[in-house]
């Protein structure tokens, strides 16, 4: 006689997690990884800056700094795709630390720093907030610091006290953020801060800042 079929379920396969997909890619438009991809994960809130606003932020860089990026030790804080950090790695950098908390977004930073084998460059996952109060507990100091954190969740009010603390003498930060900082009614937190440029593009507006200077105590 056959056989009744068995009336036990078929086992369940694993689970697996998706793997995050790419929506696109950006490049690095300038020094010796010129050209190179860098993915864009399809992570929500994940905008890495644009080549237009690159193009002007690292031209504005290169200006303020005599192009010696030898010697720049660099911060990319909310580093997402690490496109702003690769950047300033590739024009020569001595120094790039990257922090960011997205596990698959540290994966892809892993990815293209062994594939570019960029030796200055670390990452660090973890926390923006956390990872400045700690590095300024070890005294460490940034010429350059890169801070393009989410947008609508007051991270530049959090961020630019501990930022103080961690740039060299005359550090600059980039910051960018959902609307201008050049007000005529600037908020307090921005009080310590002078913004030495400034532009738009389109809805992105992009800073660069230095901590004000205290004056000097006449004798």
């Amino acid at each position: 006689m056959p056989k009744k079929p068995s009336s036990k379920p078929a086992p369940k396969k694993p689970a697996h997690k998706p793997r995050p997909t790419m929506t696109h890619q950006v490049r690095i438009i300038g020094g010796q990884w010129k050209r190179t991809p860098l993915p864009v994960l399809d992570v929500e809130g994940l905008r890495p800056t644009p080549d237009r606003v690159r193009e002007t932020v690292f031209n504005w860089i290169n200006h303020l700094i005599d192009g010696s990026w030898s010697r720049m030790k660099c911060l990319d804080l909310f580093a997402g795709t690490g496109v702003l950090g690769f950047e300033a790695a590739s024009r020569g950098a001595a120094q790039v630390v990257m922090v960011e908390m997205h596990t698959p977004a540290v994966r892809q930073l892993e990815a293209t720093k062994e594939k570019l084998r960029a030796e200055q460059l670390s990452i660090v996952r973890g926390d923006a907030l956390m990872a400045t109060q700690g590095m300024a507990r070890n005294a460490a100091k940034f010429d350059l610091i890169f801070l393009d954190p989410p947008y609508h969740q007051n991270w530049l009010e959090k961020m630019l006290p501990g930022c103080a603390q961690l740039l060299a003498k005359d550090g600059i930060v980039y910051v960018e953020s959902e609307e201008s900082l050049v007000t005529d009614t600037p908020p307090a937190w921005l009080a310590d801060w002078e913004i030495i440029r400034a532009d738009n593009a389109g809805m992105v507006f992009y800073h660069l800042l230095q901590s004000k200077k205290l004056p000097e105590v006449q004798a």
